[in-house]
């Protein structure tokens, strides 16, 4: 049985996400780096954001330090002692003016030695979709990481299963047992997040918190909240489902938890 609980205006983001330092990665589609960038913003401490996979330019307004270079650079630079605020790296282009990933190991490294309070991490690619299911190898997780968010978008549910909105479409079909081409529901969203092959891959013992961004209306929030509540009732993995709307100043964000009793 599940109860639903929104967060209290003065709840933080990372409150809510069970977020209290160490390494975070996200993974899934729909928000990936915007989850990272609120993250970010709203931490205090030495913060950093990078990526194990490749991923787009650091926008200007997250106000970091932005460091492009090779491992080795990042490494000897980023592991020397620094203050506090937020520090943004990853490799040099490797196509279409994307930056380069990192090696987990480098990562880690970079955290631990660095003195790192937080590392925000993009862990997989979705080719800028709402949902995907995730390949052998991914998600690509540092050794050591403290928290997985394992992101999809409230906006997938009612369109049509197929390559505009998903990303590996007949591979979503076969983990969330739907036909391509049919419309996703908010069972098929939960689903996935539940999934060993879908939102839980690779995680091994890490703990995940499934979220459901883009839940721009009330329309959408009905939606997210009855997928919310299927991801509960078919994994244990999690005690907690965030449904998030990134697009404003202050994201807005409700937590859906398991009852207790």
């Amino acid at each position: 049985m599940m109860t639903e609980h929104s967060a209290s205006p003065a709840a933080s983001l990372s409150a809510a996400l069970g977020i209290d330092g160490g390494m975070v990665c996200t993974v899934g589609a729909g928000g990936k780096k915007s989850l990272l960038y609120a993250l970010a913003k709203e931490a205090t401490g030495r913060i950093g954001v990078t990526a194990t996979v490749t991923t787009f330019p650091f926008p200007r307004w997250l106000q970091a330090q932005i460091v492009v270079a090779d491992e080795a650079t990042l490494q000897r630079q980023l592991t020397q002692p620094g203050g506090p605020g937020v520090v943004a790296y990853a490799c040099p282009p490797v196509k279409h003016a994307r930056r380069g990933g990192l090696a987990t190991t480098t990562v880690a490294d970079i955290h631990t030695r660095g003195g790192f309070d937080l590392t925000l991490i993009k862990a997989d690619g979705a080719r800028m979709r709402g949902i995907k299911a995730p390949r052998i190898g991914e998600p690509v997780l540092p050794q050591g990481t403290a928290r997985v968010l394992a992101l999809v978008s409230a906006n997938v549910i009612g369109q049509s299963l197929n390559a505009d909105v998903a990303h590996r479409p007949q591979l979503l079909a076969e983990v969330i047992g739907a036909d391509f081409g049919q419309l996703l529901t908010a069972e098929h969203v939960g689903r996935l997040l539940a999934a060993e092959r879908g939102a839980l891959q690779a995680t091994g013992s890490v703990p995940v918190v499934p979220v459901i961004n883009q839940v721009d209306d009330d329309e959408r929030l009905q939606q997210a909240r009855t997928a919310a509540q299927v991801a509960l009732a078919h994994s244990d993995r999690f005690d907690r489902v965030v449904l998030t709307c990134l697009q404003h100043d202050n994201p807005w964000h409700e937590v859906i938890q398991r009852d207790p009793a």
